[in-house]
């Protein structure tokens, strides 16, 4: 799915490094010495990213001794390409494409859990009638393309309710941002399935919306940070460092006193992005949300993966053939070893 930008993942990626290696020039020596680190994400939005952009911003990096370049690729499956390759030591994958990895013999294992909540939801107007999915019996759903994961999602949830696809509602290929509003404003949907980025450029355009995706729903979680087993061993005080930094930057980043900076540090790494700042304003809002866990686990701390969801992805997988069979072990997969230091 488009989100409104025109920035290439390749040329984000030479933004960034020679960003960051404008700001190193002048650092004191001892911050140049520190370790030097590549991390790899799958998309160049900067407030996607929006924990690392605020860490680095505020030098958190450079406190635990790490000079980290971010590199943007195309997707969770070049994300860990590139770590496999030894290109990257650490990255930013979904939990499917891990899972897929994983049963490829790949010893990736998921550390940090970025998005505790769906990157989807189901919009409604703010002052419309419908309060829950089983409220569009009848109705038209938007949709940015026919093939979009937003489809696959949103057609679950409905299943879920006793909805059919066709008979008691139907989709619409709506495009996102401006052609998306339109459709709202025209009433030619009654609901927009989209992602955080695609609520933010609604909101942007003036439209109060609001969710009404069922909350079991959003343990369908997103991209979150990621390492190979062997490159684990090979640096063991990486993924304990790398995570209390982002953990700082997303308590940094939610404190309504440092919306401002934040934005600014997030503009910083990706300037076409935050020349909008009504847009940027509202996809902050929308990844601060998305990063912050639901009530049942927001006790444990950022980063925590609760075994439940890996499940529920994990069985999803299988049953759509995503993944040929089961895996063996599936905490294989991932650990919560490091939450509680990150936390701390």
């Amino acid at each position: 799915m488009k989100r409104g930008f025109n920035l290439s993942r390749r040329s984000f990626g030479k933004l960034a490094a020679g960003g960051l290696a404008g700001a190193v020039i002048g650092m004191p020596a001892i911050v140049r010495a520190q370790t030097a680190i590549t991390f790899v994400v799958p998309n160049p939005s900067a407030l996607t990213w929006l924990p690392y952009w605020a860490a680095l911003g505020e030098g958190y990096f450079g406190e635990e001794g790490l000079s980290p370049t971010l590199e943007a690729v195309d997707g969770s499956s070049a994300c860990m390409q590139a770590m496999s390759a030894g290109q990257a030591q650490i990255g930013a994958p979904g939990p499917g494409p891990t899972l897929g990895a994983r049963a490829r013999g790949v010893d990736i294992k998921f550390l940090y859990n970025l998005y505790p909540k769906s990157v989807f939801g189901l919009l409604v107007k703010d002052d419309s009638q419908f309060q829950k999915p089983e409220d569009l019996k009848g109705k038209v759903i938007g949709v940015g393309t026919a093939d979009g994961a937003e489809v696959s999602f949103t057609r679950a949830i409905m299943t879920d309710v006793g909805l059919n696809e066709g008979d008691d509602y139907t989709f619409l290929p709506v495009g996102d941002g401006g052609t998306a509003a339109v459709a709202f404003l025209r009433d030619e949907v009654a609901c927009y399935a989209g992602a955080v980025s695609d609520a933010a450029i609604l909101g942007a355009r003036g439209l109060k919306l609001r969710e009404i995706t069922p909350e079991a729903y959003l343990g369908f979680f997103g991209n979150g940070i990621a390492m190979l087993e062997s490159q684990m061993a090979a640096t063991p005080d990486l993924a304990p460092k790398f995570g209390k930094v982002l953990v700082r930057g997303m308590r940094f980043a939610i404190d309504p006193a440092n919306k401002d900076k934040t934005l600014a540090h997030c503009a910083a790494g990706n300037p076409q992005e935050g020349e909008d700042k009504d847009f940027a304003a509202s996809l902050l809002q929308g990844v601060i949300d998305r990063m912050t866990p639901t009530e049942a686990f927001v006790a444990k701390g950022y980063g925590y993966q609760p075994p439940e969801h890996w499940k529920m992805i994990h069985d999803s997988a299988v049953a759509s053939g995503a993944l040929p069979a089961a895996l063996p072990d599936l905490s294989a997969v991932y650990t919560n070893e490091f939450v509680e230091g990150w936390n701390a």
